[in-house]
């Protein structure tokens, strides 16, 4: 039961050219910084990454667009990231656009073996071009289907060794959905502790949907735009 691992570059030893990755995060928040790095130094390519954005141009996963590791990106929004804008406007990028609730409950449906689900959101956009539509109780709605993918890569609060975690605040973001719904979930934590010193009713990801789990170190946690009150 004891899944954990020595570092990063242990923990990513079989993610491979071509590799489909979730990756928590919302913005710069929660990034699994160490992980990415990992994956940066290994330079493994072709990655298709479901992620709710990809960064800044230089922070998050944004070295990892910069030095043409990615394929394709499902995201939410193209953000704060100038390479990620390029790269999609010139086509070298593919890029899969989806709407946030939605892009949660496809990741959820995943984790929960949901083949599809039906959702008024996008109706009569270009997301919807090509789906399947449905009129449910008066209302046009378009068949969406569920996200999985080869590896998870997410940062927690706290995790015991056996693979239980405890998120804090916003970092919990997409984070705890997409354990469920990887193959093979790879977690890096703030505060690694021993089995038992967990309380079981705070745990947000049981540790059925763990893989691999190590204690990260050098945390930045950075701010994607930082804004302070003016000093008087």
């Amino acid at each position: 039961m004891n899944k954990t691992v020595k570092d990063a570059a242990e923990a990513i030893r079989d993610i491979q050219d071509g590799a489909s990755i979730m990756s928590g995060g919302f913005g710069l928040c929660g990034n699994p910084e160490n992980l990415i790095a990992a994956l940066h130094a290994k330079g493994v390519k072709n990655l298709t990454i479901i992620s709710n954005n990809c960064g800044t141009t230089d922070l998050g996963l944004g070295p990892l667009l910069k030095a043409g590791q990615v394929k394709k990106m499902i995201s939410t929004y193209v953000g704060e990231n100038k390479v990620f804008e390029q790269k999609f406007l010139s086509g070298e990028l593919e890029v899969e656009l989806c709407p946030q609730g939605t892009f949660a409950e496809r990741i959820r449906a995943g984790g929960a073996g949901i083949r599809g689900f039906y959702t008024p959101t996008g109706v009569g956009t270009l997301i919807a071009e090509g789906k399947e539509t449905r009129v449910l109780d008066g209302k046009e709605c378009v068949l969406e289907k569920p996200l999985t993918a080869d590896f998870a890569i997410v940062r927690a609060w706290k995790g015991d060794r056996w693979g239980n975690l405890v998120f804090r605040r916003t970092t919990r973001n997409f984070s705890s959905l997409m354990c469920t719904a990887a193959r093979c979930t790879i977690v890096e934590v703030e505060h690694l502790v021993e089995v038992g010193q967990l309380d079981p009713d705070a745990i947000h990801v049981p540790s059925i949907y763990v893989q691999r789990i190590f204690q990260g170190s050098n945390y930045q946690k950075w701010i994607e735009r930082r804004t302070v009150t003016p000093r008087p």
